[in-house]
């Protein structure tokens, strides 16, 4: 029997709500509607200052978990009102929550998403389900990445190697590879320090169509220092966050490169996406047909995009959207469907993606 989900999703960019309605029928989704809904500067920067480190309170967490309840709650309004749907056609809404700290390999692991699903599901009238990542954790898990199990319901094709990339302000990889087991895991930066750089010189969100980065040339020392980070080479399964890529680590490597050009390191930087994307890329290529299927906001990148299908000269690299599914909403949908696992009591994960030494359904539930 058809069931109405949303799903929300804020990731490491931060630059608002992807809020996305599907049907889901037998476990099969298909999107209805879906809107991008809008963060307030002033949330962006306290949730920017707490992921940098910035000394904090119990307090103002509290308070950053209030906001950002309301500001999930009124994505799903203005989604329902968007798509004309009623409250009460929607089974559940599955909200991923706005991480602020991911430490799966610290001495006691944890991550922390904030957005009081209490109050979604109360302002809402709709049953919610959230927290996914930690159950996952409990089961020794890194509680990421959780979309490939999704990946793998849409996208599995017994003729052929595809590799779903995502990349958000964290680039992440799904191996969909016939009669092989799925791997998962995040490569390193995608968008996020690109997007800083360019906020801290222009005052820009994000980079429009690479234009910055395209008067700009490769600084190649700079490129090597970044390299060098131990993440690149450390083994799956791993996940990362804006805890490791960031402006402090990013003007570490400057210290050694001193007089580049601003829009050399913004050229740079989308280099160190692409390569470290490529290189994990290149060792999953099969005889047979490859294909390298983006979304995320970094599918509009066309410098990041050209780069790839340049690097990756055996991959047939494209938008997951000339495979039927929209680029831009892909981690919404996902969530969408995570919460429809969950209330089916169905497992929302996949331990040989995540290290958890079980299958288990995900998240938990607040009843409307």
């Amino acid at each position: 029997m058809a069931e109405k989900y949303i799903g929300l999703m804020s990731g490491t960019s931060m630059d608002g709500v992807d809020a996305v309605l599907v049907e889901i029928d037998d476990n099969k989704t298909h999107i209805i509607d879906a809107i991008s809904f809008p963060m307030g500067d002033n949330l962006k920067q306290a949730l920017l200052d707490i992921c940098l480190g910035q000394a904090t309170n119990l307090q103002a967490i509290g308070e950053l978990d209030h906001r950002l309840g309301h500001l999930f709650a009124d994505a799903v309004d203005a989604l329902l009102s968007k798509a004309n749907v009623p409250a009460h056609q929607i089974k559940a809404i599955g909200s991923h929550g706005q991480t602020v700290f991911h430490a799966p390999e610290a001495h006691y692991p944890f991550t922390m998403q904030l957005g009081d699903a209490n109050i979604i599901s109360a302002k809402t009238g709709i049953c919610t389900v959230a927290d996914f990542r930690r159950k996952d954790m409990a089961f020794g898990g890194q509680g990421a990445p959780l979309v490939p199990a999704f990946h793998q319901q849409l996208f599995s094709d017994s003729n052929i190697t595809r590799v779903i990339l995502n990349i958000g302000g964290i680039a992440n990889i799904t191996l969909l590879k016939p009669d092989y087991k799925v791997i998962g895991y995040d490569t390193g930066p995608g968008n996020m320090l690109s997007d800083a750089w360019i906020s801290r010189y222009l005052n820009s969100p994000y980079d429009k169509d690479a234009a910055w980065a395209q008067t700009g040339s490769v600084n190649k020392g700079l490129l090597e220092a970044m390299l060098s980070d131990s993440y690149f080479t450390q083994p799956a399964p791993k996940s990362t966050g804006r805890e490791l890529f960031n402006l402090p680590w990013l003007d570490k490597h400057l210290e050694s490169q001193p007089n580049i050009k601003p829009q050399d390191t913004q050229a740079t930087l989308i280099e160190l996406s692409a390569i470290t994307i490529a290189a994990e890329v290149a060792t999953f290529t099969s005889s047979t047909t490859n294909e390298l299927l983006v979304c995320g906001g970094g599918v509009h990148n066309p410098l990041l995009m050209r780069r790839l299908a340049e690097l990756l000269p055996e991959w047939q690299v494209m938008s997951t959207n000339e495979r039927g599914i929209d680029s831009d909403n892909m981690e919404a949908m996902a969530f969408a469907w995570l919460a429809y696992r969950t209330l089916h009591h169905l497992p929302g994960n996949l331990p040989e993606v995540t290290g958890a030494s079980h299958a288990i359904p995900l998240g938990a539930i607040y009843p409307a």
